[in-house]
């Protein structure tokens, strides 16, 4: 895993200042503590920071073809690079090293921008044709590796793999993007191409970016497919089969490594298969990592350990009491935006208790987004029935009574999404919504805000090709929380102690697969990822195979109110926030009260608040 940023300027005749680029670069030295690289080409230049996992000797970044008229910048890792190099050596391509990299630009020569579509892995590369003086951006199709960028016409555009590298470079002021900021408000994350920073923005999962005479032009290039209601089904045991063999492969080709290796182990079914099937390709007991916590509710290692010695692994647990009052700013200074999922802490340990033992880590990311483990899920299959009912009332009358009952009462949720239209309904259900919208009309001082937070999310629930209620709901869950929370938190942990993860479930011929799949294989009779435990069914007991899902969890609210408390008040309720100008005050501190005296469950909101002051602070202040 990598680094990578670079500078270019529209005008031919102004150098990029290499110092610029140096500062640049040192941002993500955590991201590749192996080495350094830089190319410089007048208007143009790209610097690489190299954490080395293929070819350590030859592998070094910026790396060109035999000409130099090539030139590429690259964080991932390509598992399909060997066949592709075969293919390319028969097609008169002489190769210089045996890394993953070289690959890109010799395919490069071969297909052009659209070389992404030959691609099996996670990346995000730029590309500097020489000849056409064209820059080329590329982002993985799940959005593993992330890639910011800043565009300011008639003068440059700027990208690093993390956004302090570009302000750093001072590219673009620090101007904060209050509709980002709302956005966060609603779902613990920044969602979408927008960033906290108004003039940065996200290349989106599956698109590229091409820059050329000043002109920036972003395109998707893949997307997830669904079968109509009319397809040829197979039979269970056929789609049992298939699934196992795809998966295999996604495992065996994530094994690809010149570097220790090893995998993260919860106590979980999704990374509990991916284990598995790793210890059958292995010739050596496999490393597996756990973490755990001292408090029993937030413990999952007794099934990790339990798990490891029945696939004959080497076991390695770990009972962590983490100083969140050091957390706090490292989590703050590794996500360069307001990042509220508290999980990112045990993700954070997890990742550096594997990286004493392994430089890369194998993980079961994406099982819950692509054979439906959440129980929302059931919900979309529930409220899909109850809508053939409910059509014949008047949705004003069905809103009336969700109005009506109090905030809390059970099903109340339910009846407000049935008064709505169903991507309206999809969008609510399946984010935090901490702060909705009755919330932060109180919330804000200007009455302007809150902003509509829902199109972005309709569009993309809208845009999903599914007949049915459940891939519909799967396909919005890998579209946003899975890149913008589960994976944007998986690699900034993992990249602050220079570990490497990969995740097999999240393989897109694995996720095609899946696509093709009837629904009633993902959830089945109340059996959630029912095709994933029909496949781990013979190899594991039943009381970890159907146990109840845990996940990482945190004692927020126990933190908040006893080694938090003087800090959190302090940083919520004191004069920094207020002097923002964003909040009435009245509402924070009465939620304050409300939580301290047990009134109300405020502790992820208050979390949030806390992250978001502590980010002003980190980003803003100096």
């Amino acid at each position: 895993m990598c680094g990578i940023c670079g500078w270019l300027n529209f005008d031919p005749l102004q150098s990029v200042d290499s110092d610029v680029m140096k500062k640049m670069n040192q941002t993500l030295l955590h991201r590749g503590p192996d080495g350094d690289g830089f190319y410089h080409d007048g208007c143009f230049a790209m610097a690489h920071r190299r954490l080395s996992i293929i070819d350590p000797a030859l592998g070094r970044q910026p790396l060109s073809n035999e000409d130099e008229t090539v030139w590429v910048s690259f964080n991932g890792e390509i598992y399909n690079y060997l066949e592709l190099m075969n293919i390319l050596k028969q097609k008169g391509h002489r190769f210089r090293t045996r890394s993953d990299t070289e690959v890109l630009v010799h395919l490069y020569e071969e297909k052009g921008e659209s070389l992404v579509e030959d691609l099996r892995g996670m990346f995000a590369f730029a590309i500097w044709d020489v000849r056409r003086r064209k820059l080329v951006l590329c982002r993985d199709r799940v959005g593993k590796k992330p890639l910011y960028y800043a565009f300011v016409p008639d003068r440059h555009l700027v990208f690093g793999s993390e956004i302090k590298a570009i302000l750093a470079g001072n590219a673009v002021d620090r101007a904060v993007n209050y509709h980002a900021l709302d956005h966060y408000l609603s779902f613990l994350y920044v969602p979408g191409d927008e960033s906290i920073f108004n003039r940065i923005s996200k290349l989106p999962p599956a698109h590229t970016l091409v820059c050329e005479d000043g002109k920036i032009h972003v395109r998707r290039y893949w997307d997830l497919r669904y079968p109509d209601s009319d397809r040829k089904e197979c039979t269970e045991e056929e789609y049992t089969e298939q699934f196992q063999e795809i998966l295999h492969e996604s495992v065996r080709i994530r094994m690809r490594s010149d570097v220790p290796l090893g995998a993260f182990l919860s106590g979980g079914i999704d990374s509990s298969t991916v284990v598995s099937i790793m210890q059958e390709i292995s010739p050596l007991p496999v490393e597996t990592v756990s973490v755990g916590f001292a408090e029993r509710d937030y413990n999952e290692l007794p099934y990790a350990r339990e798990i490891s010695e029945l696939f004959g692994c080497r076991y390695n647990e770990y009972l962590v009491q983490p100083d969140i009052m050091d957390m706090i700013p490292r989590i703050v200074r590794s996500f360069d935006e307001p990042f509220a999922d508290p999980s990112a802490i045990p993700t954070y340990h997890v990742s550096r208790a594997a990286r004493e033992k392994v430089t890369v880590a194998l993980s079961g990311d994406g099982g819950d987004e692509s054979l439906a483990g959440y129980p929302r899920h059931a919900l979309d299959v529930l409220e899909h029935k109850l809508r053939r009912i409910t059509r014949f009332i008047p949705s004003s009358l069905l809103q009336s009574i969700f109005l009506a009952l109090p905030e809390g009462t059970r099903g109340r949720n339910t009846i407000g999404n049935l008064a709505a239209a169903p991507d309206e309904a999809a969008a609510r259900k399946h984010f935090n919504l901490l702060f909705n919208r009755e919330l932060k009309t109180q919330l804000y001082k200007d009455k302007r805000l809150p902003y509509d937070f829902s199109e972005t999310f309709r569009q993309i629930y809208n845009r999903c090709s599914a007949d049915n209620p459940l891939d519909r709901s799967l396909y919005l869950d890998i579209s946003t929380y899975l890149v913008e929370d589960i994976l944007v938190k998986v690699d900034r942990m993992s990249m602050a102690n220079s570990l490497e993860v990969r995740a097999p479930l999240l393989d897109h011929k694995l996720l095609e697969f899946l696509a093709g799949v009837p629904p009633r294989f993902k959830r089945r009779r109340g059996t959630t990822k029912y095709l994933l435990k029909k496949t781990l069914a013979p190899k594991l007991p039943n009381h970890i195979l159907h146990r109840r899902k845990q996940g990482f969890r945190l004692p927020i609210e126990v933190w908040l109110k006893q080694d938090l408390k003087a800090f959190a008040q302090e940083t919520v309720c004191g004069t920094s926030l207020e002097n923002r100008g964003i909040f009435d005050m009245t509402v924070i501190r009465g939620m304050w009260q409300d939580f301290i005296s047990g009134r109300r469950e405020y502790a992820h909101h208050i979390w949030q608040l806390l992250i978001l002051e502590s980010w002003f602070e980190e980003y803003i202040d100096p």
